[in-house]
């Protein structure tokens, strides 16, 4: 049986060691959560390029006792050359995935930093933009060993990457790096140390944003200056529901946090009284079909809806959609997918503020265009746009679709939860697993997280959609799926294809609880 950590000072949980550890480290010297929370951001950022990086995205939800939560939305819009006429010009029929035209939104993840950090300096002292990069810098400029998910996907994924800009002499200046082998990043620590002394704003408005949008433009991308100057990120309303067992918050579109509310909100009145079996799990499949079908028409850029999100989670919208739900039978699929990949971590410090946070760059290494000088490798988020006419259109300054999506849940019972996944399509679907498995039937936060898992679609460059089951699943219940109707496919056990989750909880008495994903590479630090 496996046991989540507990600690009373404060804990930080990623999916590399090093992050949680600099995350741990600013609560050692004083630090509040998210102080912590930017001190790991920026080290996996360095540690776990393949997934995350300050060229990409990320979304905030910080709970403070005695306070409504906040959300931050560090998402970049597309640029204003941006146009269904600029891709038709460069002979595309459709966003490209890799390369400069798939570099096409701005990166916000550290205009994110920025503003989570003024929200929590306006309730105490502050520590020094060194100090929370410190750990960063110096992973960057001394090396870190590349890890097995980094040597693997930067393998499988070569031919798209090999020829980009700046990609082959970043990560593999000697061919595919084996597992093990040192990665150092002169370049990025140089930019790492131009933020820390010069502010993060620069990254936007000074030296650093005008290195960064000359290498965009000389690459090719439509982005330039001006879009870099104009960003700024937004604290916004998150989206609740509210359950039997608590309140859950996550983010708003353009995010599938709604789809992650859903589920668990429609879950919740389907009366299943019993974890894992197949009440369990064809439950939260079938809710997430009602989820994503909504999400797949509809969510987009707020300011281009014509339907409020926050609707589907009332109570009697959430009914109407229960009705829709045959507890014996699955419902046909599939639906289009939504890839991404990314890094969810989670933080609580010793006056219980709790943080739930995501940082991305979509796909695997992003664009592949790691921009001249700076080290920093540009996300490929914009190739969630379509240019064909639908709710995801391209259209210039317009938020992209994003599958990023932290949880942060306030319970009856006094506690807070913080806990979320990488995986794209599988982030709601493992929240889900992880929430129900904890909250509704009690287990250890641990067990939750590494417990055999689900996936309805697609994730990780894998085109099927059917609902993919990990060996551990019990051979019972995968037939009692299959007889019920779903296309069932059995995958390895501890695979990455089902993310990489993690969850922080704060008790009533003080006490905070961790766990992390044997999936990944990723511990509980605690104070």
């Amino acid at each position: 049986m496996l046991y989540s950590k507990t600690c009373l000072g404060g804990m930080v949980s990623a999916p590399h060691h090093l992050a949680a550890q600099a995350g741990a480290q600013i609560l050692r010297e004083g630090g509040n959560a998210v102080e912590a929370m930017v001190a790991a951001a920026a080290t996996i950022a360095v540690v776990y390029p393949h997934m995350n990086g300050i060229g990409g995205d990320g979304f905030w939800l910080i709970s403070e006792p005695g306070r409504d939560p906040v959300a931050i939305r560090a998402c970049g819009p597309s640029a204003g050359l941006a146009t269904r006429d600029f891709y038709a010009a460069h002979g595309h029929a459709a966003i490209p995935t890799r390369g400069s035209h798939a570099a096409l939104t701005v990166a916000g993840a550290v205009a994110g930093w920025s503003a989570a950090l003024k929200h929590a300096q306006a309730f105490g002292r502050a520590l020094p933009l060194p100090v929370l990069l410190a750990d960063a810098i110096t992973h960057a400029r001394r090396g870190v060993p590349i890890t097995r998910s980094q040597h693997e996907l930067t393998r499988d994924k070569w031919d798209e990457l090999k020829d980009q800009p700046g990609f082959a002499a970043t990560y593999a200046a000697q061919g595919i790096p084996a597992q093990g082998a040192v990665l150092q990043q002169a370049a990025l620590a140089a930019s790492l140390t131009r933020l820390a002394e010069a502010g993060l704003d620069d990254f936007y408005r000074g030296d650093l944003g005008a290195t960064l949008a000359a290498g965009l433009e000389a690459a090719g991308s439509p982005l330039r200056r001006s879009d870099l100057e104009a960003f700024h990120a937004q604290q916004v309303q998150p989206l609740m529901v509210q359950l039997r067992s608590g309140r859950v918050y996550n983010l708003p579109p353009p995010t599938q946090g709604i789809s992650a509310l859903m589920i668990i909100g429609l879950f919740d009145r389907l009366g299943v009284s019993q974890a894992e079996g197949f009440d369990h799990i064809h439950g939260l499949v079938e809710a997430t079909k009602r989820a994503f079908i909504l999400r797949n028409r509809h969510v987009t850029d707020p300011a281009h809806m014509n339907v409020n999100a926050a609707d589907w989670l009332l109570a009697e919208a959430l009914q109407q959609e229960v009705a829709h739900i045959d507890m014996q039978r699955a419902a046909p699929w599939p639906h289009p997918a939504k890839p991404g990949d990314t890094i969810w971590m989670g933080a609580a410090d010793a006056q219980g503020c709790v943080v739930s946070y995501i940082q991305s760059i979509f796909w695997e290494f992003g664009s592949g265009v790691v921009l001249p000088d700076t080290g920093i490798v540009w996300q490929n988020r914009g190739a969630s746009f379509t240019l064909d006419d639908g709710a995801n259109q391209l259209q210039p300054g317009k938020l992209p679709f994003h599958t990023l999506n932290p949880s942060l849940a306030r319970l009856d019972d006094g506690r807070t939860l913080a806990y979320g996944t990488m995986g794209g399509e599988g982030q709601p679907q493992t929240q889900a697993a992880v929430f129900t498995r904890h909250v509704l039937f009690g287990q250890n936060l641990q067990a939750a997280v590494s417990a055999p898992r689900w996936l309805l679609g697609r994730t990780w460059g894998d085109v099927s959609t059917n609902l993919k089951l990990e060996g551990r699943v019990p051979e019972a219940t995968v037939e009692a799926l299959r007889r019920a109707g779903h296309d069932v496919q059995v995958v390895a056990d501890y695979t990455d294809m089902m993310g990489h989750a993690g969850a922080v909880c704060v008790h009533p008495d003080g006490v905070i609880e961790g766990a992390t994903d044997p999936r990944a590479d990723g511990i509980c630090a605690a104070v």
